[in-house]
């Protein structure tokens, strides 16, 4: 298991579908992938999409910072690795692109375990469940009223037994509510909405629409207000009748802690490029001790392995834009998705991806 080489490669793929959340175009969707080869020839695979680029950045920090730290250390000693991996880019940001190059090392080095153990993550890490529930996610506010609620029908004919909707950033309050009240009218109250706000409040303005969507009967409200504004989330929670949850913004457990010492948020949603899957496991792991449950962002694929090892489990985020890459996509069905059984985290891009689509450097 000792690491003897370290490859990456960034992809730039057309978008089968154009996000439309109505901030930040992004023209196409951008991967980092991280191969950690050992001396005996086992090949773990990490992979991050970060959404507003970077991944240049992120691809020098492992290249220049990580690397020679990692050559010739032994794989299986992730725990120390990672430590020594965040010890080491500390000074020139514990947060943001060392923390992102950090974790698509950490991911590698897990699938590396796990194949070399034989097994999937998830019951590598003990095994707790292998039946997850997922929601529909990516009825982008860009859409407008008529497309979210379009998309939204697709996923409940699809079985899906909730959706994630947007509001703020592009139509004014009355707009998102009028959003909101028709897509309670067009989905019935047998499937459940959760409404993204993707930080776009202050918590005066989060607390006045979040009384008025309590009337629609809403599953959560997810970052009413800036990731940075602690004590406003607090307040947004503690003024609502409804779920307020956030966390896919925030880096590790210590960026958490405000949320643990005073634990009103239901549910966290880590998000598994601000730490790894090792830092995902310690999060999950304090959460449960204040009754709080995990609902990571994005990356099903990975985070399926997450919530089937865990005891507070909540729900998988689905987008479904990443489908047309792998050489077996996790697909749900009937609103919930099995955990891969394959080693590791089970997941591998088409060669044909790699091929086309690999940015020459």
């Amino acid at each position: 298991m000792l690491i003897q080489s370290i490859r990456t490669t960034r992809l730039s793929i057309p978008w089968v579908e154009v996000p439309k959340w109505g901030f930040a175009p992004v023209e196409k969707r951008t991967f980092l992938i991280v191969e950690i080869e050992t001396q005996s020839g086992i090949v773990g695979m990490g992979y991050l999409q970060p959404l507003m680029g970077g991944v240049e950045a992120i691809e020098a920090c492992i290249r220049h910072q990580l690397k020679p730290l990692l050559l010739g250390q032994d794989a299986s000693r992730i725990e120390w690795l990672w430590r020594t991996m965040y010890r080491s880019t500390h000074t020139v940001g514990r947060m943001g692109v060392a923390l992102f190059a950090l974790s698509a090392v950490d991911i590698a080095l897990w699938d590396a375990l796990g194949k070399k153990a034989g097994l999937p993550l998830y019951r590598l890490w003990g095994g707790s469940r292998e039946e997850l529930p997922i929601y529909g996610s990516g009825c982008f506010r860009g859409l407008g009223g008529d497309g979210m609620i379009e998309k939204a029908r697709r996923y409940v004919a699809q079985g899906f037994g909730a959706i994630k909707m947007q509001v703020a950033h592009v139509h004014d309050n009355r707009t998102d509510l009028e959003n909101v009240r028709r897509m309670r009218q067009a989905l019935g109250d047998r499937t459940e909405i959760m409404i993204d706000v993707n930080q776009g409040w202050s918590a005066d303005v989060a607390i006045l629409m979040g009384r008025k969507f309590e009337e629609q009967d809403i599953y959560w409200l997810e970052e009413p207000v800036p990731a940075d504004d602690f004590d406003g989330t607090l307040r947004v929670a503690r003024a609502l009748d409804l779920r307020v949850v956030c966390g896919e913004n925030h880096c590790t457990r210590y960026d958490l802690r405000p949320f643990f010492r005073d634990p009103v948020l239901p549910i966290l949603q880590p998000d598994v490029m601000r730490g790894g899957l090792t830092e995902l496991r310690k999060i999950a792991a304090v959460a449960d001790t204040y009754g709080i449950a995990i609902a990571p962002h994005l990356f099903h694929e990975l985070m399926s392995h997450l919530l089937a090892s865990i005891p507070n489990g909540s729900w998988l985020e689905y987008m479904g834009w990443m489908d047309d890459l792998w050489v077996e996509p996790l697909i749900p069905a009937g609103g919930k998705v099995m955990a891969p059984q394959r080693p590791g985290h089970g997941m591998a891009f088409k060669p044909e991806v790699l091929r086309e689509f690999a940015v020459k450097q």
